[in-house]
């Protein structure tokens, strides 16, 4: 069907680009454009699971970027009839947090101290932090993210997503806390949440247990160092960690050592007897092909430790220190003393004189590179710490469960399809369970307490849980059931537990968030599972395996049946954008500058999963077309008359025939670029047509359209202009929404985003006209213009005589628009020869 249109065409004198994003955005809000319909069914209903920014700080142009992508995809399904869910949520909790609000403020949290009600922070932040309670840093944490949260929904706001505004949440709101701490509970009375003292990645700085997934390797200078255990020689990079060692391992099938397994030797410096074992991760060619195992120096420790069931003596502490009392089995003598109480960096200094004096160093350290584990955000190297801490199954230690989560990610469609693999390289390596407690403050608390014993020690093995319906807790805060405050911490009473979710656990779960898992059932039911889940490459291995995880263990479904993977942003030296290399440039400034359209065009031009540089030239040819498209409508509109404007009826002229079937070839095309979530090609599809429908049929009909054409069509022209323009505003709506509903709003009632998707079957009977027609006619028109530019001649100069020549084929295209050749042109005589391919001459007449 062709489009409604209102009656002459409302065109202002002089359209601009400027405020439009202010206007509009202010007018969708008021007219609730992007408004979820609440009476929806599953069936009508696209949800986006839309990845909730970090609110500690500020956005920078690599968040715009997939954000935009991920708002043309929804754009587009609005048009094409679904009912769009798609809310908008705020990480706010976490270490990020934290951080922002200690600089801020200058503040810390003390969780010794009493909530003070009358706190004040400093006016301006001191040399010392001031320590507050953790209530009140808790407090200062939600003033400080709610105003950040409004600067980036302003932010969002100008860039024109077209996100739902009244279906917002925060991840540390009453409503995130009750969905995460619920899903936790879940897991804990299905066996699959656990607590456990284990060896666990210690951040010393932040004083915060990490999980595998938020490690990183960095590579750092290092050395190794021989060491003598008796007549048995290995190397270690960590000498510091002798006094922990509590074995010698080597490869079962290595020679060297087959006749020493089950013997013992003893450790330098401190003389601890310790084995030598058998164990398939030992390398033979790496050092002396035998290694100290420690507990713990790193994961492969953690590994050896677990499988050959070692006794522990780990010494650094969650400080990053060495402890002052050595473990049992270890001499408090003079080589301790001398490290005890030392960083880890110092203690290895010591260690090295030690172990040189006594003569157990062979000969000099060997000068490495080599990979360090680091958590994501911190500044030292992670060490392993032994701690009770809460853990997720997920497949790292459970085979069943690894190969029911990589058949689920194989039943997820991919956009692009190869990032599958980064889910699958994730799932098959995991080599332990999901760590999910944190030793922080603003986040989720674990919703769990304990049982005092008469010795005034917690039990860990029975913890106390809350109904659901009372959710959200704080155990540091609330009482259990059937407890009084005043049995806080006494024997017999009870103990909260003290640490805080990973944002990541919370994070999982926001498909239940959004969709009212808990607090809306009806909801849930109409949005979850939902159809798309948005976000970088880099957190496949966070968010997205996470979120399915909950999901499958909870519903046993897929949380969403697409996964678009966008690529990251790159500076002028093609390398990454992030805030921690300091190369991130912010938005606002390049908004107010090249204006939302031409940004959004720019994000929009990065093809999926594919990386992309922050390009202002492109920007600029985003600002040009937008301009364009101001400029072409209003030429276009103005070509339309004061009367109502015909419906495709009236088309009966080869050229606008032709016209019409290279539009509905580019509404089939442009459509199934958009199926698959190529909005790039979509956007590239609909930009060549546009240039080519302004440059070349525009002004081949534009005298025609006038009704000043030596012949008829007027009417036909104008059909096929407003049906092209109609079409090609709608087209271009998911990518350039403030242009497209500015001159939208020029001629047709309501909201462009609200308008149907063109189909081709708008163009009635010329879907298959001769598109040759236009091709021809187009070729002419632009040797004409070739030739008078050459000659430096107006564009309204006369041409004495046209010749064409070609084909009988093409001669027949010619003549088919030789009137509107003739107008376009300024051709006085036009003549056509049968040849063997398309010629064009021209003739200009004399200048007067």
């Amino acid at each position: 069907m062709s489009t409604p249109t209102t009656g002459a065409p409302r065109v202002p004198d002089k359209p601009t680009l400027d405020n439009l994003e202010e206007r509009w955005a202010a007018t969708w809000e008021e007219a609730g454009t992007y408004r979820f319909d609440d009476n929806a069914t599953r069936a009508e209903v696209f949800s986006i699971d839309t990845p909730p920014p970090t609110v500690s700080g500020s956005l920078h142009m690599g968040s715009v970027f997939g954000y935009v992508q991920t708002d043309a995809i929804a754009r587009y399904r609005r048009m094409r009839g679904w009912k769009l869910f798609y809310p908008m949520g705020w990480d706010d909790n976490g270490l990020p947090t934290e951080r922002r609000v200690q600089t801020y403020f200058g503040v810390s949290c003390d969780p010794s101290l009493p909530y003070d009600p009358d706190f004040t922070p400093p006016e301006e932040p001191g040399r010392d932090d001031v320590p507050v309670s953790r209530p009140n840093f808790i407090a200062l944490c939600h003033q400080l993210t709610a105003e950040d949260e409004q600067v980036f929904e302003d932010l969002w706001r100008r860039v024109g997503l077209s996100v739902d505004w009244g279906r917002t949440y925060a991840t540390i709101d009453d409503a995130s806390r009750r969905t995460s701490q619920r899903m936790f509970l879940r897991n804990l009375a299905r066996g699959e949440a656990y607590t456990s003292e284990a060896p666990t990645l210690w951040d010393v700085d932040f004083q915060t247990a990490v999980a595998q997934a938020e490690m990183e390797d960095r590579e750092l200078d290092g050395a190794y160092h021989r060491l003598r255990f008796d007549d048995i020689e290995i190397e270690t990079t960590r000498p510091e960690l002798v006094a922990a060692c509590v074995a010698l391992v080597a490869h079962p099938d290595d020679e060297r050592y087959a006749g020493r397994f089950g013997s013992t030797v003893h450790t330098p410096l401190f003389g601890v007897e310790v084995p030598v074992l058998a164990h398939p991760l030992a390398e033979p060619d790496k050092g002396t092909g035998i290694a100290m195992i420690c507990t713990f120096g790193d994961v492969t420790d953690v590994v050896w430790w677990r499988e050959l069931d070692l006794p522990t003596r780990s010494i650094v502490t969650r400080s990053g220190r060495i402890a002052e009392t050595p473990p049992p089995g270890v001499p408090d003598g003079e080589p301790w003393r001398a490290i005890a109480g030392r960083t880890v960096k110092q203690a290895q200094r010591v260690t090295v004189e030690l172990l040189a004096a006594s003569g157990d160093l062979v000969g000099d350290p060997r000068p490495i590179r080599h990979p360090v584990k680091f958590y994501e955000r911190g500044n030292r190297p992670l060490e392993i710490v032994t701690s009770r801490q809460w853990f997720i199954r997920n497949g790292g230690r459970d085979d069943g469960l690894r190969r029911a989560l990589l058949e689920a990610g194989s039943e997820l469609d991919w956009h692009p399809p190869y990032m599958e693999v980064r889910f699958d390289d994730w799932v098959s390596g995991l080599n332990g369970d999901w760590l999910v407690s944190r030793q922080r403050f603003f986040g989720v608390p674990v919703p769990v307490w304990y049982h005092v014993g008469p010795d005034g020690e917690a039990d860990h093995t029975r913890p106390i849980v809350p109904d659901e319906a009372a959710l959200p807790v704080d155990p540091t805060t609330d009482v259990p059931p059937g407890y009084s405050a005043e049995q806080r911490g006494a024997s017999g009473g009870f103990t909260g537990d003290p640490d805080v979710m990973d944002t990541w656990a919370t994070s999982s779960v926001t498909p239940q968030i959004a969709c009212g898992w808990v607090d809306d059932p009806a909801l849930f039911a109409a949005t979850f599972p939902m159809d798309l889940r948005p976000q970088g490459p880099e957190i496949i291995r966070t968010w997205l395996f996470s979120t399915l995880l909950r999901s499958h263990q909870e519903h046993g479904v897929l949380p969403w049946r697409h996964a678009t993977i966008n690529g990251w942003i790159l500076d002028k030296d093609r390398k990454k954008m992030s805030k921690s290399k300091g190369n991130v440039v912010t938005p606002m400034a390049t908004l107010a500058e090249f204006g939302s359209d031409a940004v959004r065009y720019w994000a929009c031009n990065g093809r999926p999963g594919t990386d992309t540089a922050l390009d202002t030239g492109v920007m600029k040819i985003g600002r040009r077309l937008a301009i364009k498209v101001l400029n072409a409508s209003k030429f276009a509109l103005g070509r339309l008359g004061e009367g109502s404007i015909p419906g495709i009826d009236a088309v009966q002229e080869p050229l606008d025939a032709a016209l019409l079937a290279e539009l509905a070839a580019l509404i089939e095309t442009a459509t199934a670029a958009h199926d698959e979530f190529d909005y790039a090609r979509a956007l590239e599809l609909t930009e060549t047509f546009f240039w080519s429908f302004c440059d070349d049929y525009v002004e081949l009909v534009k005298t025609r359209a006038y009704g000043e054409a030596t012949t008829g069509g007027t009417d036909s022209a104008r059909a096929t202009l407003a049906l092209a323009l109609s079409t090609l505003h709608r087209l271009f709506a998911p990518f350039l929404p403030f242009v497209t509903e500015e001159v939208w709003s020029w001629w047709q009632e309501g909201s462009v985003h609200l308008a149907p998707w063109p189909e081709a079957g708008d163009v009635g009977p010329y879907a298959g006209a001769d598109g040759s027609v236009l091709a021809v006619a187009a070729e002419v028109l632009g040797a004409i213009r070739r030739e008078k530019t050459a000659h430096k001649r107006s564009m309204r100069a006369r041409v004495a005589l046209l010749t064409v020549t070609g084909t009988p084929e093409t001669l027949a295209a010619a003549e088919a628009a030789r009137s509107d050749i003739v107008d376009a042109g300024g051709v006085d005589e036009l003549v056509v020869s049968v040849g063997d391919a398309l010629s064009v001459q021209v003739v200009l007449s004399d200048e007067s």
